[in-house]
């Protein structure tokens, strides 16, 4: 799927990762992902985005389409044509805008599911809830803002961690037909991220236990961004034969 790039602000984004046993991490994603390993682990995590002054980039006025947004996403490799490529799988997106969830996966790539968004900030303090209107998915992350990661994160740094997630530009989302995905790709002009002391973080995908049971996945750490511009730019959908898939499933 293709369309005009958009741009616009990145009013907030809170990326809540967890880290995962491999195994477990595998037998949760399609062909023809496998898990993006850092020291030994598989990386999956929910993104919290604010998004205002989103237009088509042609149009060069200030004004736009403001909305909150939720995605799970899992940090990927694949091969293609022979080479390894990286980047973030997708399987579910939420937004309160009705107008996204009405042309996701049409006019938009990927599927985004409707649902309700709770959110109380401050200038170093923040709490971003959701729960969709399927309630199939609920996220709630609440944290403040700190100068360094947990001790105990799979990432060395505050730098290791924003090159690895800066690196993760292209997503790959579901869409309705099995085995193809629409592919997204976020470019910066000002990348920057600061640490997240979280406080409570609940996900109904990585806390299914039919998906990871107890043990196999565990939080490891928050990064806040804000005031990005940005813009998004469609890439060719990334499709897996039918073969793959069928082999694939349980």
């Amino acid at each position: 799927m293709r369309i005009p790039t958009i741009q616009g602000i990145i009013d907030r984004r809170i990326l809540a990762n967890y880290r995962c046993d491999p195994a477990v991490m595998q037998r949760v994603l399609p062909p023809p992902f496998r898990p993006q390993l850092v020291d030994g682990y598989a990386i999956g995590g929910i993104c919290l985005i604010r998004l205002k002054q989103i237009r088509p980039a042609f149009l060069r006025l200030p004004v736009g389409i403001r909305s909150e947004n939720a995605a799970h996403r899992i940090a990927v490799e694949w091969d293609l044509n022979g080479q390894t490529q990286q980047g973030v799988y997708i399987p579910r997106r939420d937004t309160d805008s009705r107008l996204n969830a009405w042309a996701g996966g049409t006019l938009f790539p990927g599927i985004h599911h409707h649902g309700s968004f709770r959110v109380q900030e401050s200038s170093d303090h923040f709490s971003v809830e959701f729960t969709s209107d399927d309630h199939a998915a609920h996220v709630a992350v609440v944290g403040r803002v700190v100068r360094e990661l947990p001790a105990e994160s799979v990432f060395q740094d505050l730098e290791a961690a924003s090159a690895f997630f800066e690196a993760g530009s292209l997503g790959y989302s579901d869409t309705a037909t099995t085995g193809q995905y629409d592919g997204l790709e976020l470019r910066c002009s000002n990348w920057q991220v600061e640490p997240l002391a979280v406080e409570r973080v609940e996900s109904s995908f990585f806390e299914d236990e039919q998906r990871f049971p107890p043990g196999s996945t565990e939080f490891d750490c928050a990064l806040l961004m804000r005031g990005i511009y940005h813009q998004w730019q469609s890439r060719e959908s990334l499709c897996c034969p039918a073969t793959e898939v069928a082999s694939n499933s349980p």
